[in-house]
């Protein structure tokens, strides 16, 4: 972190090693040199490998450092935040069409970074029959191949199977379905998808 670094007449080393303001190596040289170095350029000697032998330091602007190093943290922080893991939810016998529907969903949430948790949901007497949840599993990764890996493989939970797909970031987006397939489905009844969040 920026705040854990000596700086200027912080280090109270004798000698360092060190390294000016264009990433250069300058040899070693007693810390009160490379101070003087570095006021010269009005700018800072910070210590960025304090155990090594000797130290060694850095001529550089010490505030805009820290002010780069806030903005990293804070654009990494707001990553973290706005990528977390959706869930869908399929039953295993599920018509062709709420199929397709929820399956673009989960393409769409793997093309935007997500992961997604894909939750087949079982009544009564389906639970006996988990082979048709993982028939649809495997259909859903034979559609987005492409684009998902597999992160958590097909488990029971329950009376749930549960499976989480990743994005597979070398990968091009896969177009699911043909334009064909697309008018025939806009003749179709519109179907909703129950889409969830969890915070991830």
């Amino acid at each position: 972190m920026p705040g854990d670094h000596r700086v200027n007449e912080r280090i109270r080393v004798d000698t360092v090693r060190l390294i000016d303001h264009e990433g250069n190596q300058r040899g070693v040289m007693t810390s009160r040199e490379a101070l003087a170095l570095a006021r010269s350029l009005d700018l800072d000697l910070v210590e960025i490998a304090p155990t090594a032998q000797p130290p060694v330091c850095r001529i550089m602007d010490y505030g805009k450092f820290k002010f780069d190093e806030a903005q990293k943290a804070k654009e990494s922080r707001r990553k973290t935040q706005s990528v977390g893991v959706k869930e869908m939810k399929y039953r295993p016998k599920i018509g062709p069409g709420d199929f397709d529907t929820k399956t673009r969903l989960v393409e769409k949430f793997l093309n935007e970074g997500h992961k997604v948790k894909v939750t087949i949901m079982f009544r009564g007497r389906e639970s006996a029959h988990p082979e048709l949840g993982k028939k649809i599993l495997d259909r859903i990764v034979e559609k987005l191949t492409d684009i998902a890996k597999i992160e958590s493989a097909a488990k029971l939970d329950g009376r749930n199977m549960i499976m989480v797909l990743g994005p597979e970031k070398k990968a091009k987006p896969k177009v699911i379905e043909s334009s064909k397939e697309v008018a025939q489905q806009e003749v179709e009844p519109s179907v909703s998808a129950e889409v969830t969040v969890e915070e991830g």
